[in-house]
């Protein structure tokens, strides 16, 4: 079997979260976010021979983890934002008992210099998990409205001072266009507060990586398609690092869609399609922030189709 490379991520909450999936032996099952493989790995390891796992990334770095002679993992090259389609191709809508998805950024990513995903190094602006298409982040900066951006930062990074960022982008792309890394940094970084820079430098990356990625549209798209895959009984388990993908997360499973809005019956019955499964969010122990500090901010949502 080929050895999944232990260094391109460290799964947060990884026996929580495959334990949400209640699964059984011979039951089909999904990992929206393949990665480095460790989620996989274990639910691998729990599945019977005539278990299914349907593995999804569209990272081309990711293909390099996948178990080889593996015959019951099937690696989908692909966002999870289309999981519906690739299921309806491979004939399990309706039929999958569990899909599990680790929204978080891999270390892989942070740590691969020429990808662009963090400040530790100058490498050119480009943000993209699918580096096959799409805008980078240089083409958004140079591109996008100072109204677009400011609701990038403030939005996406949750930025309080993202108009007066938004502002500086766009003054500086007037006399130089953005390429690197440090172009931005240049930009940004005097208008940080030097008690929270590298903290609101984190926010500016989160920000233009959800754009970039078109994150949050993604991660809507890939909720209604689980829902549309999953069998009665079957379960979503969900880990979320930021505010904005936790909170549409919880509403969903708790109204099934993203606004949170709960219908109900002539006789004031709730119609949501999903249970959720622990009412009270589940994090990393000490323990495990302190080995993994990417893990600090994960939180572990579960759910059940009705």
């Amino acid at each position: 079997m080929h050895t999944i490379c232990p260094t391109y991520h460290i799964p947060v909450l990884l026996h929580p979260t495959v334990d949400g999936l209640n699964m059984r032996p011979d039951g089909v099952y999904i990992d929206a976010t393949f990665g480095g493989g460790g989620h996989s790995r274990e639910i691998l390891a729990r599945l019977g021979e005539n278990g299914r796992l349907f593995s999804f990334d569209q990272d081309a770095d990711a293909v390099a983890n996948v178990p080889e002679h593996e015959k019951r993992l099937t690696f989908v090259a692909s966002n999870f934002r289309f999981l519906s389609r690739w299921m309806r191709f491979y004939d399990q809508v309706g039929k999958v008992d569990g899909v599990l998805a680790d929204l978080g950024v891999s270390s892989h990513h942070f740590d691969a210099e020429e990808r662009g995903f963090s400040f530790r190094f100058d490498a050119p602006l480009d943000m993209r998990m699918n580096v096959r298409g799409g805008n980078t982040a240089a083409q958004v900066l140079n591109t996008a409205s100072e109204e677009q951006l400011t609701k990038v930062f403030q939005i996406y990074g949750e930025l309080k001072n993202g108009r007066r960022l938004a502002a500086a982008v766009v003054k500086q792309r007037g006399e130089r266009v953005f390429s690197t890394i440090n172009d931005l940094l240049q930009v940004v970084q005097p208008l940080m507060p030097r008690d929270r820079e590298k903290k609101d430098l984190a926010k500016v990356f989160q920000a233009l990586r959800i754009e970039v990625n078109h994150e949050m549209d993604a991660l809507e798209e890939m909720l209604q398609a689980a829902l549309r895959v999953l069998r009665p009984g079957g379960r979503l388990s969900v880990l979320t690092y930021h505010s904005l993908e936790d909170r549409m997360v919880k509403n969903f499973m708790r109204s099934g869609n993203i606004a949170g809005k709960v219908e109900q019956d002539f006789y004031g019955n709730r119609l949501s399609p999903l249970r959720p499964v622990n009412n009270k969010v589940i994090i990393p122990s000490e323990e495990e922030q302190l080995a993994n500090p990417r893990s600090r901010s994960a939180k572990l949502r579960i759910a059940e189709k009705l």
